[in-house]
Formats: structure tokens, sequence, C-alpha cells
């Protein structure tokens, strides 16, 4: 029997391990500078959390979570989404205590039991951003400056925000009514996802991608023009910092996001490059998702973003060129005797942070600079018995083809003037 993975989860191989340790490094580093620091949870967690948290009534719980019972009998969910389990361990953990503001960024696996499709997989990837503890637009500020910037350093220019308010517990009863108002006249028209949404989470419909729900909320009521004075100002707030900060932002009333934990701001980044799944990562404020998940109200901010859509848009604009992971060197041995004492001078060169290869497979000369060229490295070193007496090695440099003798106790620091040349 030849086995294969499961649709929708996909083997990450060493030909493209590169990309995807290249934007989790500048993730991490740029995270590090904003005073952020990780946070790793379980892959699953008690189904309930994700329930509570997310909402019976969301498409993720209702239709796409892999849930399962255990040997105890205890129901288990891989985790769909990140938000819920962070502010689980931040509830656990009791990191209140230890500062009043907690930044966390996190890279993980999720898991949704959806159709395979571009930019839509079955176990997917993410890199987040949670501000749990502070109340104010600065702390949105602070996620979507820092998500904008690292778009911008992964030199993703096809990229842009949308951003909206979907009000609080004080406004947003009353502007449900008013759209649902609204749509009552429309409502066997609407899509059936839509139907079911009408009572539980009326504002879901104004996101649907659903052409006949599109053209008849047109003239839909929006949350944005009917918000209290506390979330007006906190979004006009915001409006204010990005624009210092030079984001450039539209506001868009339609964004209103998935999840039900969500207040005042929500935002997406999307990329034309994606094609219909548009969304490159979104987010918002989630002040009521602790007390629901059985903690006091705490303030709290967050974003996520798929890293297999990333991928695609770096893709789509050739952004990949120059990040293939090779070594620097390439050693090549004329005998068997050689070949032995050239491993310690391979070992040498690793020891002195120089990423070095030799051959395993006994292959002639001949079939090693073969190898040599084609992992495409910059130097390669040759050694047979001759340099071997006299405690040397021919060094070939393979972009000008010149090569020369040097002695052993040389050659990390000719290689690294090299380098440093270039």
């Amino acid at each position: 029997m030849k086995f294969k993975s499961i649709p929708g989860a996909k083997d990450i191989l060493p030909a493209e391990s590169h990309r995807w340790q290249h934007v989790e490094q500048t993730f991490r580093e740029l995270s590090h500078r904003y005073n952020f620091r990780e946070i790793r949870t379980p892959v699953f967690e008690q189904t309930e959390l994700f329930a509570r948290g997310i909402g019976e009534l969301t498409d993720i719980v209702g239709k796409e979570m892999y849930t399962f019972r255990d040997r105890s009998d205890n129901s288990l969910t891989l985790k769909p989404e990140m938000t819920a389990a962070v502010v689980r361990a931040y509830l656990q953990h009791n990191l209140e205590q230890q500062q009043p503001v907690t930044k966390m960024y996190y890279l993980a696996p999720m898991f949704r039991q959806e159709r395979p499709q571009k930019g839509r997989l079955r176990q997917f990837h993410q890199f987040g951003l949670e501000i749990i503890g502070s109340p104010h637009p600065e702390a949105d500020a602070e996620i979507i400056v820092m998500t904008a910037e690292y778009y911008s350093l992964l030199g993703i220019t096809n990229v842009e925000l949308k951003i909206n308010s979907v009000g609080c517990q004080e406004c947003r009863p009353a502007y449900k009514d008013k759209l649902k108002e609204f749509l009552s006249p429309h409502l066997t028209e609407l899509s059936q996802d839509s139907q079911r949404r009408f009572d539980a989470n009326p504002l879901r419909i104004l996101d649907s991608k659903d052409e006949r729900d599109s053209r008849l909320t047109a003239d839909a009521p929006l949350q944005k023009d009917h918000l209290c004075t506390e979330c007006s100002d906190h979004f006009s707030r915001l409006q204010e910092i990005l624009t210092e900060t030079r984001v450039l932002y539209t506001v868009d009333g339609r964004i209103v996001r998935g999840l039900d934990y969500y207040t005042k701001t929500a935002f997406e980044f999307i990329s034309s490059a994606l094609g219909s799944q548009d969304a490159l990562s979104g987010g918002g404020r989630y002040d009521l998702l602790a007390k629901e998940l059985g903690g006091s109200n705490v303030p709290a901010v967050g974003v996520a973003g798929g890293i297999e859509r990333l991928l695609l848009v770096l893709d789509a604009e050739n952004l990949f060129t120059g990040n293939e992971v090779a070594p620097v060197v390439y050693l090549a041995a004329a005998d068997n005797e050689s070949r032995t004492w050239l491993y310690g001078v391979t070992q040498m060169l690793r020891k002195s942070g120089i990423p070095s290869d030799t051959d395993l497979m006994n292959r002639s000369l001949k079939a090693q600079m073969r190898e040599a060229s084609r992992q495409n490295v910059r130097f390669t070193i040759i050694a047979g018995s001759d340099e071997r007496n006299r405690n040397e090695v021919v060094l070939k440099d393979m972009e000008s083809g010149d090569q020369s003798p040097v002695a052993v106790d040389k050659i990390v620091d000719i290689i690294n003037q090299k380098q440093s040349e270039n």
C-alpha cells in the first residue's frame, strides 16, 4: 500500500522550506523589535473552549472543526484558530499579575475541515499577534502598524488595509434591530447561510460573498454610522494614529470578520493576488472574550494571517529570488584517504560558522564537482594526496573560476575575507 497525505494537508519539502523559514524569521525578528514574546499552546483543546469563544453558530464551530473523543470520553478539538487558546492560557496562568499589558505572538498550525482550494487548506499555518490588557486604540494601532510593516519588510506592495468598527454591547443591539428591519422584506431571497444567520448574527450577512446577498444588502445600514460615543471616539483616534504613522487604509463598513467575539475595531489586509479568497490577514478587538471564557472583563486586540496565503502572494510578486538555502563551501576529495582527511576540514569550517557540505556517496572527483555546481556553492575545496601531504587544499571560486592553493589553517580567514568583499 502506498500512503499519501490527507487532502488539504500538505508536506513542506526541503526545496521549499527556506521560504517558510524566511517569512517566519522575519516575523519573529519584527515581533521582538515591538517587544512581543512568543506563546505556544497545545495543538488540541477542550471543544467547549471554541464553542463558547468563537460562537456556537459560526461556520467554524458548526461545520469545520476537527472534534473527537479521547479514551476518557473528553471532547477535544484540534485548534481551528489561536485567539481562544491564547486567552485560555492568559487566564489559566494569571498573566495579568505579571504585567498590566501582555504582548504575545505565535506561529502555529490550525485545522479546519474545509473543502481544499487555493488559499484554503485543512491544515494551515498562521502568524498572529495579541495584546491583552489595554482598552485603548493605541493597542489596535500597534497591531495594525506592525502587520503593515511585516508585509513591507517582505517586499509586498500589492496589499490594502480595510478597517471598520463593529460597535460594542451598548450600541450593537440597536444597530442589529435596524439591520434586521432592513433585511426582513428580503429574507427569503437571501442565501441559505444568510437566512440562518439572520437571528443570531445578522452582521455576518454583510460579509457574505454570495452575489445575491451583496446585491440585496448594497444599501443596508452600517454599524460604523450607528456607533455610541465611546466607539466613535475609539475609531476616530485609531484613524488619527494610522494617519500619523503613514499607514494607508480605507474605511469599509462591511468588514465584520467571522467570529462572534469582535467588538469595536475590525480590519483586514487584502491582496488581489489571491483572487476571490483575498484576505491576507485580519483581526480586531475582542474585549468580551475573556469574560466569556470564565475570566473577568479584560480588553484585548489581535491579528492572525495565513502563512500559505502569504507565500502565494510572495510567489505572485516574485519576491523569493536569492532566498534559497545553499552551503557556502563544497569539499571534494580525489581519493579515499583524502576523503577521510577532508572530512576533518569540513568540520573545522562548520565549527567556524561556514555552511559546508561534502560527498557522502564515495563518488568520483568529476561527479563531486558536478554536485558542487548543482548545489550552487560559492567555493569548492579540492584535495588529493599531494595537498594532504602539504596540509593544504585547492580553493576554487565558483563565480570567477579562479583557484589557488591555501594552507588549511588559513582557509577560514580567506573564505570570510572573500565573502566580505562581495
